[in-house]
């Protein structure tokens, strides 16, 4: 057998032209873990009104956030594999869910070099159907048609793994440290709520009625919004922050049906209208620095913050390809490798 990564993110689109944003939006809205309503709807409603309407709009904003060398998302991503590469035995792939490189293409090679035992690693923290469940359901499709010999191993929610959160806490930690602040955001980005539901394993803990998430239960390794306040309250933990000097919330919410609340926006609209004037704010939920952590909250978010009257607003950057975090994720490749168990 020989053993071999594939690392996995969202996706970008290939450049800011709204052609491509709109074939990279059309990829990603009409995946049916992302919007999950039947197809009939999913299409009237992404290719009859969201796809004539978004695209423009969404290239403008991957113009404010895009680097010389191309989607900060990709790049970064790139040199996160890189990195884990120079300190690892096995050939690393990097794949996106949407757009390029794509899941077939990443497999395509590491069966080009002899792979046929893969860990899948979707780069997120926390479990979600729309992003590691859609990640592990198109990877097995295409195991069973074009790789069949292939056999999969998939790494856990590593949101509550203490490799991650001391080095996120870390990371935290040295952004911060000359800065100061009132309070600290843990900003996620958001789901519907009954994407939290349908993950329920039980049919019957989720309620999302504040409680839930403390009560333990079988569900909460499926359940985003709970993994999420873990996350949060390790972190917390680590740093030894006190409370009501840090918050949860969650972002970048779609259409009009309730997503998981409080919303960051106008979360950071309240904390300025009650006069903050220093709120520092982490997005646990990337990995990667991206549109949603660039422009949604490093720009539209301070701008928001400053309208209402705060004067200080400071966003902690993603792990990216931290050394720390390279070493974390090696080490945990290697361990798989050398037959030790990968766990949470």
């Amino acid at each position: 057998m020989s053993k071999g990564v594939l690392l996995v993110n969202l996706g970008s689109p290939d450049s800011t032209d709204p052609k491509d944003v709109k074939r990279y939006l059309g990829e990603f809205l009409m995946d049916e873990r992302v919007i999950d309503v039947p197809y009939w709807a999913r299409t009237l409603l992404v290719k009859g009104i969201i796809l004539n309407t978004r695209p423009k709009k969404s290239a403008e904003a991957y113009e404010k956030i895009w680097w010389e060398e191309g989607s900060p998302l990709i790049v970064l991503s790139e040199r996160l594999q890189s990195k884990i590469d120079d300190h690892t035995s096995v050939p690393i792939a990097l794949a996106m869910r949407y757009g390029s490189p794509s899941i077939k293409d990443g497999l395509q090679e590491l069966h080009d070099k002899g792979v046929d035992e893969v860990l899948l690693f979707p780069l997120y923290p926390q479990f979600a159907m729309a992003t590691t469940e859609t990640i592990l359901v198109l990877a097995e499709e295409l195991r069973k048609e074009h790789f069949p010999e292939m056999n999969f191993t998939t790494v856990p929610a590593f949101y509550n793994h203490p490799d991650y959160i001391r080095t996120l806490g870390n990371s935290i930690e040295e952004s911060l440290q000359d800065v100061d602040y009132d309070h600290l955001l843990f900003s996620y980005h958001g789901v519907p709520e009954r994407h939290i539901r349908k993950s329920d394993v039980t049919n019957s803990h989720c309620k999302i009625d504040g409680s839930c998430c403390q009560s333990p239960s079988p569900a909460h390794q499926f359940c985003y919004r709970h993994q999420c306040f873990e996350t949060t309250r390790l972190t917390a933990e680590y740093l030894g922050l006190k409370p009501n000097t840090y918050s949860v919330s969650f972002q970048s919410r779609l259409g009009f049906d309730p997503w998981l609340k409080p919303y960051t926006d106008r979360t950071i609209e309240r904390f300025g209208k009650q006069g903050m004037k220093k709120l520092a704010i982490v997005t646990p939920a990337f990995v990667s620095d991206c549109l949603e952590t660039l422009e949604e909250i490093a720009m539209e978010g301070e701008e928001i913050f400053h309208e209402v009257g705060g004067k200080q607003f400071t966003v902690v950057p993603c792990l990216n390809d931290r050394d720390d975090w390279v070493k974390v994720l090696a080490r945990w490749i290697d361990e798989w490798a050398h037959q030790k168990p990968v766990e949470a």
